[in-house]
């Protein structure tokens, strides 16, 4: 399949579950990446997987408005454009109640995922309009659509994107830019066996059965399916598609 020949694609959180699931997928579709990531060792090995050819990186922290310019500029020089901006990267931070929450794990919360997507929309979107437009998704959460306890400054912060999202959506339309987002249940990632721990330390396999529970499909889902979403919402296929959110969630959001 080539559903994204000849379009460059920009991915933040490139190393995660979801990421690097979505950086491998959007490269067999055609595309070439610019992987962005804190780790350099994991960013070494996803271009040495995908290929020097179809692939660069580039080390950043998407908080910092030095790094996002950084890698936004490198990007337009290596490829010359920026068509897809898959805005990604994100943190789950403390788990624990709102009395309880470290002050300054929340503000690194909201710093990467909610001051690091409006940073990449902040230099994305004009590199983007001056080759005539292209998508942007970003990730949010289903707990950008609901409440969750002991994730509070998580959840707000996913709830922030989907209005940076609509915002966004509005402002970008008459530039010929589409942007949503996807908002995934439980994924089997890093970052779900990270909360699991945090909600019941030594007794993960008893929250994960119960959080399963709560899911019609009764699993967690795949990185592989989300990145088959955000490669329909990159791709021309989803060309009308914009302000959406898009939940993937395997029945979650009809309870």
């Amino acid at each position: 399949m080539t559903r994204l020949t000849n379009k460059v694609a920009l991915i933040t959180g490139a190393t995660g579950g979801i990421g690097l699931a979505t950086s491998r997928l959007f490269v067999a579709e055609g595309a070439r990446v610019v992987l962005v990531d804190i780790n350099r060792d994991a960013l070494e090995a996803a271009v040495a997987e995908i290929g020097a050819d179809r692939a660069t990186y580039v080390v950043a922290d998407v908080s910092d408005p030095i790094a996002t310019q950084a890698y936004v500029k490198h990007a337009l020089q290596t490829y010359g454009r920026i068509d897809v901006y898959f805005s990604n990267a994100g943190i789950e931070g403390a788990i624990t109640s709102i009395v309880d929450y470290p002050l300054e794990i929340f503000d690194r919360v909201f710093a990467v995922n909610v001051r690091g997507v409006w940073l990449g929309l902040k230099y994305v979107i004009p590199a983007m309009t001056t080759t005539g437009g292209g998508s942007i998704v970003i990730t949010s959460s289903l707990g950008g659509l609901r409440g969750a306890q002991k994730l509070a400054p998580y959840v707000g912060s996913k709830h922030a994107v989907v209005g940076l999202m609509r915002s966004a959506a509005l402002e970008c339309a008459p530039l010929n830019i589409r942007v949503n987002t996807i908002n995934p249940s439980p994924i089997a990632t890093r970052m779900i066996e990270s909360i699991e721990q945090g909600l019941a330390p030594g007794a993960t396999e008893k929250i994960k059965a119960r959080i399963t529970s709560t899911i019609p499909m009764r699993r967690y889902g795949q990185p592989e399916e989300v990145a088959r979403l955000a490669l329909f919402l990159a791709s021309d296929e989803s060309s009308y598609c914009s302000g959406t959110t898009f939940s993937i969630d395997g029945g979650m959001s009809a309870n």
